[in-house]
């Protein structure tokens, strides 16, 4: 592929389709109709007619909406991959012709094809996975153009789920959290567009800003009946650095929040320093880590393994690629469990999957969130784009991470994600202000600390 960069969901690269078209053609002769159990026939009648501005209007724009899904669906015929004339994605495209037909002649009022061509676009990348995403020339002008913008941030990790927006974690100290924004939140709406109806990197565009600057987010919560409005206030996200405490029995403590680039020495130098302080085993904490990169998780996998597969890449036109472990970076054999929640997401997936499927350690906690894959982004002739996950990453034992997520051997369910709301009868709009002049919340039992503790009592050094 050309033009490979990192990023947060994985390698990307841009790939243009040139300049091929395609068209469609719709025919109205001879249709049958089936109204209320009454088959007519609809005949050609030849008596000249005054054409209609509008109708034609529309028709041109199914024509030109036909032909874009059909260089969408002959995208991977341009890399010299030969279709067969009976594949079923061809002969959905005649029913789609059909669907447009009927909307544009039987529909209350005269539509606007155009937008219907959109929205139907977005739902067919969406229903691939949560990563794929199609934007219209607007949005991806847009998008180029704030992309490599120095700008401020919420702080949190979103993905979408049950088709909006989903917070995976907050970053500790970040405006998200500042602003009681916590994980599993779902963010239904931003400055009161429904994010049913954005893609992923609309979502994430909307969510950055000038620092200083606010935003406000409609946001759902389990067992609420309305939608929470909560305004964020942008800033210049810090990740925090990685930290460490020596607990109970020689048992050290290192707790990761986020993978960015280095967080991988960093562990390593934190648990040589354990060591030399006379660790005997290992807590790592990757709960509502959900920031980084995929690298970052395979050299921290590393850090624990001297033999075996930690991932690989595979896709349908992706050729595998395997990331194994290198005894050289081996820094530790002390036993080892791996803390893990819902938000843990991403690389931090691939640390605890390594781990466990290697039978290095155990991995404690909730099932995690369930992400990793690599997107290339194809720009279309009318200055659309399709942002196309084309590979995943796969545990050793070959489930993918995205599909599957990963469940620990040692189940311990999350706290009360409710725990600290405010009643159902609260004003409904919070700011920042308002999050921090609340009650501090009593600490809760951390269940899932405590068990990796007595897990690791019970192994032998």
């Amino acid at each position: 592929m050309d033009g490979k960069t990192e990023g947060l969901g994985g390698k990307t690269s841009l790939v243009t389709v040139g300049s091929h078209c395609a068209c469609a053609y719709i025919e109205e002769g001879g249709i049958k109709e089936d109204i209320m159990g009454i088959n007519i026939t609809r005949k050609q009648t030849f008596l000249p007619r005054r054409p209609n501005p509008m109708s034609i209007k529309t028709k041109s724009a199914i024509l030109v909406s036909s032909a874009a899904v059909i260089v969408f669906m002959v995208v991977g015929g341009l890399d010299g991959v030969r279709a067969s004339s009976n594949d079923g994605a061809y002969r959905q495209l005649q029913v789609y012709s059909e669907v447009l037909s009927r909307v544009r002649s039987e529909y209350v009022e005269e539509p606007n094809i155009p937008a219907v061509t959109d929205g139907a676009l977005h739902g067919l990348l969406e229903s691939l996975d949560s990563n794929s995403s199609y934007l219209t020339a607007a949005e991806y002008k847009d998008y180029k153009a704030h992309k490599n913008d120095a700008k401020g941030d919420i702080g949190a990790a979103v993905s979408k789920r049950f088709g909006y927006a989903s917070v995976i974690s907050t970053i500790p100290g970040g405006p998200a959290e500042k602003a009681g924004i916590q994980a599993t939140d779902i963010f239904e709406a931003i400055e009161g567009k429904s994010t049913r109806e954005m893609s992923l990197a609309e979502i994430h565009n909307l969510l950055s800003g000038a620092p200083g600057s606010n935003v406000t987010v409609a946001v759902v919560r389990a067992r609420k009946a309305e939608p929470q409005k909560m305004v964020i206030t942008r800033d210049n996200v810090n990740i925090p650095a990685v930290s460490d405490k020596m607990m109970e029995d020689g048992i050290a403590y290192i707790q990761v929040t986020a993978f960015n680039k280095g967080k991988s020495q960093e562990i390593a130098n934190k648990l040589k320093a354990v060591q030399k302080s006379g660790a005997k085993k290992i807590i790592l904490d990757v709960r509502n880590a959900a920031e980084g990169d995929e690298a970052e998780g395979i050299a921290t996998a590393n850090l624990f393994l001297n033999h075996g597969t930690i991932t690989y890449l595979q896709g349908q036109k992706y050729p595998r690629e395997a990331f194994n472990a290198d005894p050289a970076k081996d820094v530790t054999t002390l036993p080892v469990a791996i803390l893990v929640n819902k938000g843990t997401a991403g690389p931090a997936e691939v640390v605890a999957a390594a781990i466990l499927e290697n039978a290095r350690g155990d991995v404690i906690g909730d099932k995690t969130f369930g992400d990793g894959s690599v997107q290339k982004t194809i720009e279309l002739p009318d200055g659309s784009a399709l942002m196309l996950s084309i590979a995943k990453y796969y545990t050793p034992s070959g489930k993918a991470i995205q599909d599957t997520a990963i469940t620990p051997n040692i189940l311990v369910a999350d706290v009360d994600e409710d725990a600290g709301l405010p009643d159902d009868d609260a004003d409904t709009t919070t700011t920042p202000a308002d999050e921090a002049t609340k009650k501090p919340q009593h600490p809760q039992q951390d269940e899932q600390l405590q068990k990796a503790v007595q897990v690791l009592k019970s192994r032998t050094s």
